[in-house]
Formats: structure tokens, sequence, C-alpha cells
């Protein structure tokens, strides 16, 4: 069974940076989608970004310029770089690794945005 950790969530002031890392129980980055999702309060699921297969990353138009998403296949871990970060990026932060045949998501980590 795979399991997904996220960390790197906290508190930070509007305008403020943070790195989020998920790291993988087994090397399951190569030749699959990895990518990054949040929920906030009262709201649906979304997706921020992704790296998909071949190395093409993607990123939803509220995140872009602003936050970058990296892996690091020897090390089975991913990251979400967020820059310029604005009250309304506060949300539950979930990696997801996805290929033809599984669908795995971590527990999430809180990101809070507020001054």
């Amino acid at each position: 069974q795979v399991q997904l950790v996220e960390s790197g969530g906290g508190l930070v002031q509007p305008g403020g940076s943070l790195r989020l890392s998920c790291a993988a129980s087994i090397g399951i980055f190569r030749g699959n989608t990895v990518g990054w999702y949040r929920q906030a309060p009262g709201k649906q699921r979304e997706w921020v970004c992704t790296i998909g297969v071949p190395e093409m990353t993607l990123y939803a138009d509220s995140v872009k310029g602003r936050f970058t998403i990296s892996k690091d296949n020897d090390k089975n871990t991913m990251y979400l770089q967020m820059n310029s970060l604005k009250p309304e990026d506060t949300a539950v932060y979930y990696c997801r690794i996805t290929s033809a045949t599984s669908d795995y998501w971590g527990q999430g980590t809180q990101v809070t945005v507020s001054s």
C-alpha cells in the first residue's frame, strides 16, 4: 500500500511563501501523473497543478505565476512552492499520484494565509 505524507503547511501572512512536500513510501513518481489539490472550508476540492507524463506542468489560473510544482524521483518526494500567498489560498492541500490503475491521495496539510 502506497502512503503519501504531506508536510510544510502552516500560518503565513499575505504575500508570504510556503513550500509543501509530499513524500511517498515507495518510488512511484516515475511514469505517473502527480499533482496538488486543495479544499477550502465549505467548498469542493479543486485542482491546483499537475506534472503529467511526459513532464508537462499545468497550473490553475488562480495560482499561475505564484506556485511551482516539482518532484524529485530519487527522493520519492514532490513539492509545491507557493509565493505571493493570498487569503483565498487558505485551504487543506492534498497531493495525488495517478497511474493507469491506481489513485493515491495524501492526508492533507493545512495552509492558512492571514494577517
